[in-house]
């Protein structure tokens, strides 16, 4: 399996416990709603978002049998989603200290997290447009 699918899975899976303690923090506290954008980004594109980016990076070449057009970006496009929505999340929790000052940490980790996404869109387009690739009898293919 390679790096970046593995990373995007166990980033998944770091955003979903991120999620669900805030969830209940919020159930606990419920002055703390005002953290639910935040709450909201990390299950979404944090959980689902990143499992999705994940098994497809893994599934898609497979299905198609052709190579992934790029494993670079793939690996690129990790970093822009994690930072992103790093960003992101924080951007949401400053908003409700800071008002119109966390505005650009907000749209920066918006940018960042889409380039993310325009990436892993065109890193697959790509994939599922390649000419297929004739298998060879008897020949195992390396994925590593």
């Amino acid at each position: 399996m390679d790096w970046f699918v593995k990373a995007f899975i166990k980033a998944s899976l770091a955003w979903l416990v991120l999620a669900v303690s805030m969830g209940v923090a919020m159930a606990v506290r419920p002055q703390w709603l005002v953290y639910r954008p935040a709450h909201l980004h990390m299950a979404l594109l944090g959980f689902v978002a990143m499992m999705i980016f994940g098994v497809a990076y893994h599934v898609i070449p497979r299905f198609t049998g052709n190579p992934l057009h790029s494993r670079t970006l793939a690996g690129v496009h990790w970093w822009l989603a994690n930072v992103g929505l790093t960003s992101l999340v924080g951007g949401f929790v400053m908003r409700v200290h800071l008002g119109e000052g966390a505005i650009p940490v907000l749209a920066g980790g918006g940018v960042v997290a889409a380039a993310g996404a325009y990436a892993f869109a065109y890193n697959l387009w790509r994939t599922l447009d390649a000419a297929p690739r004739p298998a060879l009898a008897g020949v195992r293919v390396s994925r590593a």
